[in-house]
């Protein structure tokens, strides 16, 4: 059923007992019979419209645990959204917000989306929530996040790309659980020089099939001067990471190893003006290893229920993705994304890329760096939980090393060189 299918089912009273709505854009109020469905509603999707506000009494929809709202024009997020006693996730995109008031915050709030916006300050309240789990702040005009989020014990995941942080607060490295940050395109990224790069002629390349799409850009396979490649087109909006062109300059400035997918080179002269890089083609028999996170499982990864891995091949995963970070960090990049959605594998052997820079950001110099480094530390710890969960008999020394990477004391974790050093001494 399409959205304004929905729209009409809803006011014939034809979707009694439904948990889930998504309305179709163009709305310019809640409609009433939504209320309907509060004894069963669970998710609701109001579409992009023109509502500026919520309903004073949204709190009967006592069963609602996740709104989306985005592509609205609200000016502050709504203090009504406080009232729902069950709501845990919001997405409020590219709504121009520029007020969060404290009551708006829901008491157990999870996961917390105001992508870009307009918000110059957050309200102590928001690091009072402590099921606070994801929390996607890029492209808005903060100069600081509340300190009160030093208190966030259960924080995995933080975008602050593209606002106006002079600097990164102390606390963000010593927060337990957080494995997975963006901040470029903010002061406090380091300046780098940009990488330079072979220029290709949008008249040199014969593009083909649509490969994927993701929130930056749609990859195309193409071909270039006799060699198969893969053409990766950028949208050039804000995504939930941060800007494309900050994507671009991480895939460059990365390098080539073997486990990343590598840039061949920048486009030039697209008809349309877009912007575009080539990336080594994989054989098509590669897949990704899993799905991106879910509305239930937020911060997880979402692998296919008959997925089993032997020893062999969940440690040559393992190795490959840990020495694509630790080269990485070794040239001064945080990936900000080391996930099992982001990798790239070859299921008979094991053989395993790592890809995606869109939530990467230059690392400092330092201890500074060092502290943000290991929090890709547990990243990768995690993802060695998820692979060995999926395998009989692991090796005792792979448990032993997730342990490490994901101990709380973020200080005590080890580097992924150390870690790619250690898988590399492990027999399968």
């Amino acid at each position: 059923m399409d959205r304004t299918q929905t729209l009409a089912s809803l006011r014939r009273g034809d979707l009694v007992g439904a948990r889930e709505l998504r309305l179709p854009d163009g709305l310019t109020e809640v409609p009433p019979e939504v209320f309907a469905l509060a004894d069963t509603l669970e998710v609701l999707d109001l579409g992009r419209g023109s509502l500026t506000d919520l309903p004073a009494d949204l709190g009967r929809l006592h069963r609602m645990r996740v709104l989306f709202a985005s592509g609205n024009p609200f000016e502050r997020l709504p203090p009504v959204l406080g009232d729902c006693p069950s709501l845990s996730q919001l997405g409020f995109r590219g709504c121009g917000i520029r007020e969060v008031p404290a009551e708006a915050l829901p008491r157990d709030l999870r996961w917390l989306i105001l992508t870009d916006n307009r918000i110059e300050t957050l309200p102590t309240a928001l690091g009072e929530r402590p099921r606070l789990q994801k929390l996607m702040l890029a492209g808005n005009r903060l100069s600081t996040p509340p300190d009160s989020l030093s208190a966030a014990d259960n924080l995995e995941l933080i975008r602050l790309a593209c606002n106006r942080l002079d600097a990164l607060p102390p606390w963000l490295t010593r927060l337990p659980r957080l494995a997975w940050i963006a901040y470029a395109g903010n002061p406090a990224e380091p300046v780098t020089e940009p990488t330079p790069a072979a220029r290709v002629p949008w008249a040199e390349l014969e593009v083909g099939e649509l490969l994927g799409e993701g929130a930056s850009g749609r990859v195309h396979r193409a071909v270039w001067r006799g060699q198969a490649v893969a053409l990766k087109l950028f949208k050039g909006a804000m995504t939930s990471d941060g800007r494309p062109a900050r994507e671009m300059e991480a895939c460059l400035a990365a390098g080539t190893h073997p486990a990343l997918t590598g840039a061949l080179g920048r486009l030039d002269g697209h008809p349309g003006g877009a912007e575009g890089l080539l990336l080594r083609l994989l054989p098509a028999d590669w897949r990704v290893l899993a799905g991106p996170p879910s509305l239930a499982s937020c911060s997880r990864d979402v692998y296919a229920p008959d997925l089993k891995l032997d020893p062999e091949r969940a440690l040559r995963i393992a190795r490959s993705v840990a020495a694509a970070a630790a080269h990485l960090h070794g040239r001064g990049l945080l990936h900000g994304d080391l996930y099992a959605h982001n990798t790239l594998w070859e299921a008979g052997t094991g053989a395993a890329v790592l890809s995606d820079f869109g939530a990467a950001s230059a690392l400092p110099a330092g201890p500074d760096g060092a502290a943000l480094a290991r929090i890709e530390a547990r990243a990768m710890g995690i993802l060695l939980s998820e692979l060995l969960d999926r395998c009989d008999a692991p090796p005792a020394e792979l448990r032993s090393l997730e342990r490490s990477c994901t101990q709380p004391d973020p200080a005590l974790r080890p580097t992924l060189q150390e870690v790619a050093a250690a898988l590399a001494r492990i027999a399968s």
